[in-house]
């Protein structure tokens, strides 16, 4: 065995800042977080290629006495904390006397400050944990700390690093969450002598919100504050139409500490209710105050975890905080409003509106009345021939092609309405043989439809079988029979499948038509996004996303692929964003496949579409030369079968062995 030594205190500040400091993240949220509980009302952090070359904190906060500088940059020496009591009470940010010792020990630290009322400051300078210099200094309260050449002796740490943008990107988001926990406190981030944030420090929470994620976003917010007996929560939460992909947008403070905690946002989350689509999380910044007793932060060394006493309690008044948020606001938009009459009589835009707003809202209005010239046209045969220009995009000649047309249920079908369904089938096939869909609104007993059921099908995948329309079952399963049965259609799932397969063939295209806007779409991003994107540029333009700059952390869309459902291109864009700020490392064949499920799903119809003989069969018919008529591009099925046998078996029409009617007829009871 050999022999048992103690740690130099170098290898074991090494060791700690192995846990401590991860990052450039990091070092920035120790050194803002040291500041904090310094009392400083402005801190300043200038960053320098991402933190790697140099971060610089600059605050006015108490500053460090002259004789116990040396003895800050002592493992476990603190000023938070004094007896084993405190431990379990704890005010502060930072309390476990760890950072300064480990960002020194894995990089070049200056540290110059003073206290109030002095008549000097004082200077050290630390590199490797070693004191390299020590001298008087200005007299400036407040501390100013450089830290540079972060993990010049650790490389494995450093080579361990990201881009520069995903780097710099985690530094933006520490600073935003404690702007949010400290609305009060002034802050300043500068990144390679450009500003990325500022707040302006007088407390009030929803203009940093409006600082980090823009103003349309905070101004579309709802505000909560309630108590019991141990706990008080106060913040802003999302209206239910304004969602994410992912729960990176939901803000938990604690004590003035922003933490992750599961439970805590699935409350947040379960308070919406139905309110909520599946696969969407709201944005919301809550601010939890309790007792410190209560919760225990001393569970990493990051101090992001910790355990609450109560938390089922806290929960509950979480829960019901969000549900009863929205009793009074009217989350129902007015469609006839938004679409038709806005058009006419509010094109103008109200003089308070910034320019982004105004920008979007033309837009929306210019789509609207495109949609409501459209209804007018489908309406008029003569005029169908018109819209053949602005059909989508045509898919490849082998695959089937679908024609839009309106059509009225009116029940059972005799003769002369299947005739006059054909003859008004034939004057829109011959206007838009390759037309995919129709920004039609659809009302009452009208449904839509994409039809060719002059086209057989000819082939049919192997072991799928050849199957007959019987009937549609409230408005959303069709009934078909096969050789071997009864069959059940999910409507929905069958055009999906249709429609992803179409999508796919089509997205895979390098000459993408693009649809250009008669007013451009403007989309307000948060600098964290920002900066998440520029690193996907080409990604987004080889799906015919060409986003331009237009302002601070503002970009902008002249035109869009011609795949875009109309009214929906906005939504369209936002979501695909939202893959790549999740997401991430996409591949392009996996952005692409994203895409087709989503416009698959956005253009199929729905439930309580009600189809007639011929609308369902020819579903039927494409969904039979799909490559997987089996499930829906989210893996739900399609079609569902009884066999003959089991229908016979229902009804008692096959016999079990041991026992026949003969008997049974003969049988003494």
């Amino acid at each position: 065995m050999q022999e048992i030594i103690e740690l130099s205190e170098t290898l074991a500040n090494q060791i700690a800042a192995g846990e401590v400091i991860e990052r450039p993240a990091s070092v920035v949220k120790e050194l803002v977080e040291n500041a904090i509980d310094a009392g400083a009302h402005k801190i300043d952090i200038l960053i320098e290629a991402a933190g790697v070359q140099s971060i610089e904190v600059i605050d006015d906060g108490q500053g460090i006495p002259t004789d116990q500088l040396e003895r800050a940059f002592l493992r476990h020496a603190t000023s938070k904390i004094q007896t084993k009591q405190d431990l379990f009470q704890i005010h502060s940010l930072g309390f476990r006397g760890e950072a300064l010792p480990s960002i020194a020990s894995v990089a070049d630290v200056f540290l110059e400050t003073a206290v109030v009322d002095a008549t000097s400051g004082a200077m050290i300078h630390i590199k490797g944990n070693k004191i390299i210099e020590k001298k008087g200094s200005g007299a400036r309260r407040g501390t100013k700390i450089t830290v540079s050449d972060l993990f010049f002796n650790t490389p494995a740490r450093l080579k361990y690093l990201k881009s520069q943008s995903t780097e710099l990107a985690k530094i933006v988001d520490i600073i935003n969450r404690l702007a949010f926990s400290y609305p009060s406190i002034a802050f300043n981030l500068v990144h390679n002598q450009k500003q990325l944030m500022q707040t302006v420090g007088n407390g009030n929470l929803q203009q940093v919100i409006s600082a980090v994620y823009g103003v349309s976003v905070a101004r579309d917010m709802v505000t909560i504050d309630d108590h019991d007996a141990d706990f008080k929560v106060q913040g802003w939460i999302s209206k239910p139409e304004l969602t994410r992909s992912n729960r990176s947008y939901i803000s938990l403070l604690i004590n003035g500490r922003y933490v992750h905690n599961f439970n805590l946002a699935k409350a947040l989350i379960k308070g919406y209710g139905t309110r909520l689509m599946v696969g969407r999380f709201p944005m919301a910044v809550l601010k939890i105050d309790l007792d410190p007793r209560l919760v225990d932060v001393n569970v990493h060394p990051q101090k992001f975890e910790v355990r609450i006493s109560k938390e089922n309690k806290l929960l509950a008044l979480i829960e019901k905080m969000v549900a009863e948020a929205f009793d009074n606001v009217n989350l129902i938009p007015n469609a006839t409003e938004n679409l038709i009459e806005s058009s006419v009589k509010n094109y103008d835009v109200k003089p308070e509106k910034n320019f982004v707003q105004q920008l979007n809202t033309i837009s929306k209005n210019k789509q609207a009345q495109n949609q409501r010239v459209n209804v007018e046209r489908l309406s008029d045969s003569k005029k169908d021939n018109e819209l053949s220009a602005n059909q989508d995009i045509q898919p490849p000649h082998d695959a089937r092609r679908i024609t839009p047309i309106i059509v009225e249920h009116r029940g059972d079908l005799n003769e002369a309405t299947v005739e006059e369904f054909e003859q008004k089938y034939q004057q829109e096939s011959k206007a838009n043989p390759f037309g995919l869909d129709s920004s039609t609104v659809i009302t009452g007993e009208q449904t839509q439809l994409v039809l060719d059921h002059e086209t057989e099908a000819t082939s049919e995948l192997a072991g799928f079988p050849k199957l007959e329309y019987l009937s549609q079952l409230h408005g959303t399963f069709l009934f078909a029979q096969g050789s071997d049965g009864l069959y059940l259609i999910d409507q929905h799932a069958a055009q999906e499948r249709v429609k992803y397969e179409y999508y796919q063939a089509t997205l895979a295209k390098h000459d993408l038509e693009q649809q250009k806007m008669l007013v451009p779409l403007v989309f307000e991003f948060t600098t964290v996004e920002m900066l998440e994107l520029e690193s996907q540029t080409e990604t987004l333009q080889e799906l015919g996303l060409h986003l331009e700059n237009f302002g601070p952390n503002t970009l902008i869309l002249r035109e869009h692929p011609g795949w875009f459902s109309a009214g929906q291109e906005a939504e369209t864009v936002q979501e695909m964003v939202d893959w790549l700020l999740r997401d991430g490392g996409l591949t392009l064949q996996q952005f692409r496949e994203k895409t087709a499920i989503m416009m698959a799903c956005k253009r199929s119809i729905k439930a309580n579409w009600k189809l007639n003989a011929i609308e369902a069969q020819n579903l039927i018919d494409q969904l039979a030369q799909t490559k997987n008529p089996y499930n829906c591009p989210h893996g739900r099925p399609v079609v569902i079968n009884f066999k003959e046998t089991d229908l016979e078996k229902m009804f008692k029409r096959i016999q079990d062995s041991h026992e026949n009617w003969v008997e049974y007829d003969n049988h003494p009871f």
